[in-house]
């Protein structure tokens, strides 16, 4: 029997086609949560959705409501998915005006293994008063039974001013404000995607505010080098003995609020918290909520508490499931209880849990990127929580997979399977989800070298002198430098000022300038940027000649832009034992050492992808090789969209129009900002199934989820369809559905491939097969009807080419 977090009152209503049910719980003072330090009570209204005839469809219909900012639609069977489309809208109790529909991810991420109910993933609208909801399956798919809204009110109550970790010189958003904002309505919600063993919860409860207070910020030597952290002001929530160890961390503990800070009612969630079960994290795994981004950070612990709320008494979880929440303002939460210093067992990477915590920023980052605060609050946390295991942020790893899946690139695998990943990887890396969205997604390897070094975009912009002579710059017995970087300076040690190779004067990482002073003659004058993980980064020399009666010069000279000569890498006599990384500015300088720009050594080329294709858009897949000897900083992708990859990727999943020439240009930069240009030039043609030549039987099918809404399905054994064309990559194009067979796949005449339609969800306009050559020609693909036993047939829809 599972425990129940009850309060001092209860009201609950069965729920019926078109009423509405609340529950609410006291907190058991009679103090309705004002006022006081303690969990914040939140209620919940629900509603049944009418199911059509067909059990196709369904809707709430536009209503008043009690007050709610959070909703989520739940179901009966918790391994149930909605393929086909959930929207719902609000009223604003501000300004009375309706939202836009919001669109809802139909899978909350597969369920935890003792949930009892299934679920979208919730969406966040802000103080409203009114809803409307509807669903609709994908083409004759019918929907869950047992089909409810829930809408959440996380309650009112104060909060104290937690400082965000991303910039701790400046911890408040000026924009903040605490009135009610207008939800994007275009946010489209991404799974949360938990795996971890969970017990059903208990009734919807109350709670009552809390005065949270402040997370200390460990303490840090004047160099930046970094302490131990303290323990964990918040004891997990099971005995000493049962709870792992604790261990310090290489890298500084940034502030993180706790469960109480955003008001926690731990009595909704009164079960013991897990832990990894070797007691180590191997990875980070980065998520957004996909609620909205129209929250105000006064606003995030309702949210938190909302999320929460909607996972424990409508999912049934345990707890939350992230372990760590970030706001756009940079501020961390702790998530799942159990201690943040501790490997806290989360519920929000579908098999891949017992390895992993999970980090998500508060939003919805699929075009829009999440912001510089939260960015540098995820790196810091990451490099703590790493650092804690001696696991290196830029670095891969392997984890071993808990459950079989696909991931958002159609890779598969068995349970058991070692997986190899990125130590900071995305939730889309082991899971079939969009989350952590596109924007965000192509941020990994800034945050990866954020939290493990070097000092980025390191640039000398200027040594103030006298005047100049050739490169050289004339000054006086005191030299002044001036110099930025792109790594936040939270995440920077300290800044050493290195007078021909050894450190002269050393600053703080928030610095931006020095002054030493020089003996008279020539010295080479350099910053070298020492991250917090001990990596150093070194500009480019600068030559100037000191001497204490210069010359007069003209006032007007300005201070001189640093020539760069090839660095001869030092190692700082600080941090001798540490490898030290070189840069030059990420702007090319009047006078460069460096004028060599970087190649690609692979051009750019295009293959189609797998994944889902459409009329107006077909996946594919661009792959390139940039380098250079001085050191790559990034690859930018110009046309025809705006993208940007770290040196180390190779490789991005797009779309393309079908039926149009698209040419996809990309830019190479180096650290001397010398740049090489590429391109490559595609255009995907779809050639229906209807265009093939057949033998066999095989029967037209009609729907508006095939191309063009019909398609040919066959069980007739060597049943063939052939297709020729002209082109250099083809996509086989396929519907699936758990009783679908096999083909086998002929390349001009040859079999290459046996491919198994089988799929536990159906799957329409898949691109299932792939086949790349290197330069265009004339080519036949044939597939024949392999008749399997007990599921013979199979449903194409077309191929697509490449030309």
């Amino acid at each position: 029997m599972r425990r129940r977090g009850w309060g001092a009152a209860v009201v609950a209503v069965a729920a019926i086609a078109g009423t509405l049910v609340v529950q609410g719980i006291g907190d058991g003072d009679g103090s309705g949560g004002k006022g006081k330090s303690g969990p914040i009570r939140t209620s919940t209204t629900t509603a049944a959705l009418t199911v059509a005839a067909d059990g196709t469809s369904a809707r709430l219909a536009r209503r008043d409501t009690a007050p709610f900012s959070l909703l989520g639609v739940s179901w009966a069977d918790p391994a149930a998915h909605v393929t086909g489309t959930v929207e719902a809208r609000a009223r604003s109790t501000a300004s009375g005006a309706w939202s836009k529909w919001q669109r809802l991810d139909g899978n909350s991420g597969d369920g935890a293994q003792d949930a009892s109910r299934g679920g979208t993933s919730p969406a966040w609208f802000g103080p409203s008063d009114g809803v409307e909801v509807r669903m609709s399956g994908r083409a004759s798919q019918r929907l869950p039974e047992d089909l409810r809204v829930a809408m959440i009110d996380p309650g009112g109550g104060t909060t104290s001013q937690v400082e965000p970790a991303g910039f701790v010189m400046d911890p408040v958003d000026p924009t903040d404000s605490a009135d009610p904002v207008t939800p994007d309505p275009s946010s489209e919600p991404a799974s949360a995607d938990p795996s971890a063993s969970e017990s059903a919860g208990p009734p919807p409860a109350g709670e009552t505010s809390a005065a949270p207070t402040e997370t200390a910020t460990p303490a840090e030597s004047p160099s930046g080098a970094p302490t131990v952290s303290a323990p964990d002001s918040t004891a997990p929530s099971a005995s000493a003995a049962s709870a792992p160890p604790a261990p310090a961390s290489t890298a500084p503990r940034p502030p993180i609020a706790s469960r109480l800070d955003w008001g926690a009612d731990e009595s909704i969630s009164p079960e013991a918290p897990g832990y990894l079960p070797d007691g180590k994290i191997k990875a980070v795994v980065l998520h957004h909520t996909a609620t909205s981004n129209d929250y105000t950070c006064a606003q995030a612990p309702a949210v938190i508490r909302s999320i929460y709320a909607y996972d424990v008494q409508q999912l049934t979880w345990k707890d939350i499931g992230y372990n760590f929440l970030v706001d756009k303002c940079g501020t961390i939460y702790e998530g799942r209880k159990g201690g943040v210093d501790r490997p806290v067992m989360g519920a929000h990477a579908y098999g891949f849990n017992s390895e992993t915590t999970g980090i998500a920023i508060i939003g919805d980052y699929s075009s829009v990127a999440p912001s510089t605060e939260a960015m540098t609050s995820v790196a810091r946390l990451a490099a703590w929580k790493l650092g804690q295991y001696g696991v290196d942020p830029t670095g891969t790893t392997t984890l071993t997979a808990g459950a079989a899946g696909p991931n958002y690139f159609r890779q598969t695998w068995a349970a058991g399977a070692k997986m190899t990943f990125p130590v900071i990887h995305g939730h889309r890396d082991g899971y079939n989800t969009v989350c952590p969205g596109d924007a965000y997604y192509n941020l990994l390897p800034t945050i990866r070298t954020w939290a493990g070094g070097p000092v980025e975009g390191l640039t000398l912009d200027s040594v103030t002198g006298d005047g100049v002579s050739g490169t050289t710059v004339l000054t006086g017995s005191t030299v002044t430098l001036k110099w930025s970087a792109t790594t936040p300076a939270v995440l920077v040690r300290q800044y050493d000022v290195l007078v021909d190779g050894k450190v002269a004067a050393t600053v703080a990482g928030s610095a931006g300038s020095a002054q030493v002073d020089l003996a008279p003659g020539t010295h080479k004058v350099a910053v070298q940027g020492v991250h917090q993980s001990g990596w150093a980064a070194v500009t480019s020399d600068v030559t100037v000649l000191a001497d204490p009666t210069p010359a007069a010069t003209d006032a007007t000279t300005p201070a001189a832009t640093p020539t760069t000569t090839a660095p001869t890498t030092p190692a700082p006599t600080t941090t001798p034992t540490t490898p030290v990384a070189t840069t030059t500015p990420t702007t090319k300088p009047t006078t460069a050492a460096d004028r060599t720009p970087p190649v690609f050594s692979t051009k750019p080329n295009l293959a189609l992808g797998l994944g889902t294709v459409n009329t107006t858009a077909v996946p594919l897949a661009l792959k390139w090789k940039a380098t250079d000897a001085g050191g790559l900083t990034e690859v930018r992708l110009t046309a025809p969209v705006a993208k940007t990859y770290g040196p180390t990727v190779l490789s991005a999943n797009l779309t393309a129009k079908p039926g149009v020439a698209t040419t996809w240009r990309m830019t190479a930069y180096d650290r001397a900002g010398n740049t090489a240009s590429a391109s490559v030039s595609g255009t995907p043609v779809i050639l229906q199934e209807t265009s093939a030549t057949r033998t066999g039987t095989w029967t037209a099918k009609s729907s508006t989820g095939y191309l063009g809404g019909k398609s040919y399905g066959s069980s007739t054994k060597n049943a063939s369809l052939t297709w020729t064309f002209t082109g250099r990559s083809a996509a086989l194009v396929v519907s699936r559905a758990a009783t679908s067979g096999q083909v086998y796949v002929y390349v001009d005449g040859v079999k290459t491939a046996t491919v198994d339609l089988k799929s536990t969800t159906t799957k329409y306009r898949d691109a299932i097969w792939t086949k790349t050559w290197s330069t265009s020609a004339k080519h036949t693909v044939k597939i024949v009807v392999v008749a399997t036993s007990g599921r013979p047939t199979v449903t194409t829809d077309g191929l697509v080419y490449l030309k």
